[in-house]
């Protein structure tokens, strides 16, 4: 099984660094079915492709069966040594890929550390792919990570086209992509077409499955089918994945089950609310003059990535009770990829929203976007004492969900809230109230204002509230 990878970025030769692989050598590393070899069919300054051809020894692969595997899905006798794992790129050529092509995979280059990090134009080829689900399927799930997909079905026996197409696909993919997102969609897609593993599925492939998809994986409209397909249509791994994959979402856009999406409500907003969201609270930050700021709650780090990509933020802190939540925002933020000096300006640090925190206080502004909702309402008072009483950033921004508006959302059933985590919803009424409260009782003047298109009967399905401290107000004013 052959797959080619293309490069024009110039020198194009840096493909090489990349990959840690070098252009003048063939190079060959045993697998537990067979051998890679890694050569390059050309390499110069304007062109440069490299090639993985794996050489499966079916009785290695047949031998190695001790183990409920998916080497012989026509199921026949001899079907474990006879069959097309040596000629189609399957589930062995993403484990070649893992092995061979490990640095990269990570995103990691000791000699070009920052074209690491770099899009640059790619072209993948696999001439040889099982599909099942055909060139279409083959489309659906590349297309939304960027590529141009070209899936061309082979024919049973070109001498006799009337026979029809056969199982198989000649994918090329064509895109402007970091190599490492490039090398994790072939690692978790081409198993997921082939749809028949050539290995025990444990536990752990979970790990793997969310590793490689970290970044892209969550938010691809077919992440079910990838899901269920890479582990083998285990109904519990598969399970457990997507509800890891429900928390990547939740960073986004909370929705009320994966099946649901009710931020997309029966008049499509201009883009998705958790955009227009984002992109409201970086306004009135920006409006509020803040350089240093808080994100409280900050999940997987769908806003800090936002106030990352702004050069004016200069020191940006993320605050989480999760562990696993700062884990995930870490490498949303590819943290370990970063210069030192932009790194500098990004902190994660663990703590709880409803006790007192000498290392939040001190900032310009501090976010609570999607947050307040996930207390117990008994929890609220500790959460106002910690955030406007001991910490006291210079503006506050609060979003929250307008439940007046739930009833706008298909799928949402009556009573319901958004998301299941969500132990309330307030009405606009409930949400005005909250927020002069708060500002009463803390020397705060607040503003409300809505995210989303407006109903004219039930307001937008955000409400956000800035919350200015009186005292910054008139320092400002001075």
């Amino acid at each position: 099984m052959l797959l080619t990878l293309t490069t024009t970025h110039r020198p194009a030769t840096d493909l090489g660094h990349l990959l840690v692989k070098h252009p003048d050598r063939v190079q060959s590393f045993d697998l537990p079915a067979g051998v890679a070899h890694v050569f390059y069919p050309e390499a110069d300054e304007a062109r440069c492709t490299a090639a993985l051809l794996v050489e499966v020894d079916p009785l290695k692969l047949g031998a190695g069966r001790g183990r409920r595997q998916a080497t012989a899905p026509e199921g026949f006798t001899l079907g474990q040594y006879v069959n097309d794992r040596p000629y189609a790129a399957s589930s062995l050529l993403s484990s070649a890929l893992a092995k061979v092509f490990r640095s990269a995979l990570r995103g990691e280059s000791r000699d070009r550390a920052e074209l690491a990090t770099t899009a640059i134009p790619l072209t993948v080829r696999v001439p040889v792919l099982r599909c099942r689900g055909g060139a279409e399927l083959a489309v659906r799930v590349f297309a939304p990570l960027g590529w141009t997909v070209t899936a061309t079905p082979i024919p049973l026996d070109e001498a006799y086209p009337e026979w029809g197409d056969s199982r198989y696909v000649d994918l090329t993919l064509t895109g402007t992509l970091r190599l490492a997102d490039a090398l994790n969609h072939l690692y978790v897609l081409l198993p997921v077409l082939d749809d028949a593993k050539h290995y025990w599925v444990a536990p752990d492939e979970v790990d793997k499955l969310l590793r490689a998809g970290s970044g892209w994986l969550a938010g691809h409209p077919e992440r079910g089918l990838i899901t269920r397909r890479y582990l083998a249509h285990r109904r519990a791994l598969a399970g457990a994945a997507l509800a890891r994959l429900a928390e990547l979402r939740l960073a986004d856009e909370p929705t009320a089950d994966d099946s649901i999406d009710p931020e997309q409500p029966v008049e499509t907003p201009r883009a998705p609310l958790a955009a227009q969201r984002r992109e409201a609270v970086l306004a009135a930050l920006r409006d509020s003059g803040a350089s240093r700021v808080v994100d409280l709650g900050c999940g997987g780090g769908a806003l800090l990535t936002s106030l990352v990509a702004d050069r004016r933020f200069t020191e940006v802190v993320g605050v989480d009770v999760s562990d696993r939540a700062l884990g995930l925002a870490a490498r949303r933020l590819r943290l370990d990829r970063l210069p030192e000096r932009q790194r500098d300006r990004i902190h994660l640090r663990q703590s709880a929203l409803t006790y007192r925190d000498d290392r939040l206080r001190g900032y310009d502004a501090a976010v609570l976007m999607e947050v307040v909702e996930h207390l117990d309402p008994p929890r609220l008072p500790a959460l106002e004492d910690a955030v406007f009483g001991h910490a006291r950033p210079g503006t506050v921004v609060v979003t929250t969900p307008n439940v007046e508006y739930n009833v706008r959302y298909e799928g949402l059933a009556p009573g319901r809230f958004r998301h299941a985590d969500h132990r309330f919803e307030w009405t606009r009424a409930e949400f005005a109230a909250w927020v002069g409260r708060v500002a009463a009782a803390h020397g705060y003047t607040a503003t409300i204002t809505g995210v989303g298109d407006a109903d004219p009967e039930l307001g937008t399905p955000t409400q956000m509230a800035v919350l200015t401290r009186d005292d910054r107000k008139e320092e400002t004013n001075r």
